[in-house]
């Protein structure tokens, strides 16, 4: 079933922000009315797209997810996604092409972390040219590209790009570690 460019918008927003949120904050964040997002997010609830997992709260489902082309995440998968890449397989931060910040993380929790290292013109550079997607995708993390994809349309820039990046990657992180089975560290 193909969903309205609305749909998707709305589906797009709950993706982007990964927990239970109000129809009134979608409708904020994607700039539309109240009213017809919330006849949307019915339209979403009968296709099983989105589900009310409290009273007032709306979250994406995994039937959602795939329409959106996310595939399901098992926990054989979360592993592999979450296992040490080796350097040659690690991301390296640049500020410019042929101009390296000798930055590099080999996995999802050590990218979070050197995300705070890097210059933020290298965090915009390579938003823009997509090299996070690509090497999420390496990594066979299609939802994290996908999330990450949505942060280059909307433009996010600076500071605040920085953040978004920083909390997406660690929320999945989280959510794929307890996939795995792992621990999570404290720190």
């Amino acid at each position: 079933m193909s969903l309205s460019p609305i749909k998707l918008e709305i589906l797009e927003t709950m993706l982007l922000n990964d927990k239970p949120q109000k129809a009134m904050d979608i409708a904020k964040e994607t700039k539309r009315e109240f009213q017809p997002v919330n006849m949307h997010l019915l339209g979403l609830i009968k296709m099983g797209y989105v589900s009310l997992p409290e009273k007032g709260m709306y979250a994406i489902t995994e039937k959602g997810k795939r329409a959106m082309g996310i595939p399901e995440t098992t926990k054989e998968k979360a592993a592999a996604i979450l296992a040490y890449a080796p350097h040659d397989k690690a991301f390296s931060f640049y500020i410019t092409i042929g101009n390296p910040l000798s930055l590099h993380a080999h996995n999802l929790r050590d990218f979070a972390n050197k995300l705070d290292k890097a210059d933020v013109a290298s965090v915009e550079f390579h938003l823009q040219r997509g090299d996070f997607e690509v090497w999420f995708k390496g990594l066979g993390d299609e939802e994290l590209a996908k999330k990450t994809a949505l942060l280059k349309k909307r433009n996010v820039t600076g500071e605040n790009l920085r953040k978004q990046l920083r909390e997406i990657v660690e929320q999945r992180y989280l959510e794929l570690a307890k996939l795995a089975g792992q621990p999570i560290p404290t720190e």
